[in-house]
């Protein structure tokens, strides 16, 4: 009687576990779906005095790449962010260009973060300098031009970085009489504008040569900053009275949230 009992528990538990089995295997499936892996980033960003963080109190927690990785951390699919800030005062597409010091940085930045498991990431924000009538390097460059500048860069980061993303964000607006040590004013911010086709149309190339690699990042920040550039961006003294060309604070924290949303996006395709 007490070994039928023992053979009748033995069955029990053996039901017991295979039905635990096959819960598990019927439920995995929702629950990794709910619960997706969280992806780690190294981001370098590469771009001018907006990207450098300029004018701001203290640019290394002012900048627009710290208010973009805060973002980026706060977001549930996202898990460690590690980045490094290359934005150069002053630098167009050419001073970026492959075989330059500068470029020769940002390439080291990229080799030099710890995890090396994480998606690296490259964001791109130049062409403020690039629209000036003159005063900063190659300036003023032309449409043609900068599409084939900008696709210089992300052609030898790709080959030296197969696995990484490129996201290529539309630059700022700037006031019409922005004039310092460089000249921009009225044709500059057209010649800027004229840059975002080129932009669009580098990413649609890049879609068909290495697909899900080169995207369009930021294309609000033009606009929103145009509307409340009084708000948004310092008031610096010109040549030609005030204007407005670099996010304050409040701006680089603006900036920063677009750069972060726009870099989520691409991370979860």
């Amino acid at each position: 009687m007490e070994r039928i009992t023992r053979q009748k528990s033995t069955g029990k538990r053996s039901i017991a576990v295979w039905l635990l089995l096959m819960a598990y295997c019927f439920y995995a499936p929702f629950l990794s779906a709910q619960n997706p892996a969280k992806s780690n980033l190294n981001i370098v960003f590469i771009g001018n005095s907006i990207t450098h963080g300029a004018g701001l109190k203290d640019f290394k927690t002012m900048a627009p790449p710290v208010f973009a990785v805060d973002f980026l951390k706060q977001q549930a699919q996202t898990g460690e962010v590690n980045f490094s800030n290359q934005g150069i005062s002053g630098f167009t597409t050419v001073d970026f260009s492959p075989g330059t010091r500068s470029f020769n940085q940002v390439e080291q930045a990229a080799r030099g973060f710890e995890n090396t498991n994480a998606q690296l990431v490259f964001s791109i924000d130049l062409g403020t300098n690039d629209s000036a009538v003159k005063g900063p390097n190659g300036a003023p460059v032309s449409p043609e031009n900068y599409y084939q500048n900008l696709k210089a860069i992300a052609d030898q980061l790709l080959l030296d970085f197969p696995k990484c993303k490129i996201i290529l964000h539309r630059p700022l607006w700037y006031s019409p009489n922005t004039y310092n040590r460089s000249q921009y004013l009225a044709e500059g911010l057209k010649r800027l504008q004229s840059y975002f086709p080129e932009i669009h149309s580098l990413v649609k190339s890049y879609a068909k040569t290495n697909p899900k690699q080169v995207f369009l990042g930021d294309k609000k920040g033009f606009n929103q900053f145009k509307k409340r550039h009084e708000q948004l961006m310092q008031h610096e003294n010109g040549q030609q009275g005030i204007f407005y060309l670099h996010p304050n604070e409040q701006g680089a924290q603006k900036l920063g949230v677009l750069w972060g949303k726009a870099i989520a996006k691409v991370v979860e395709k």
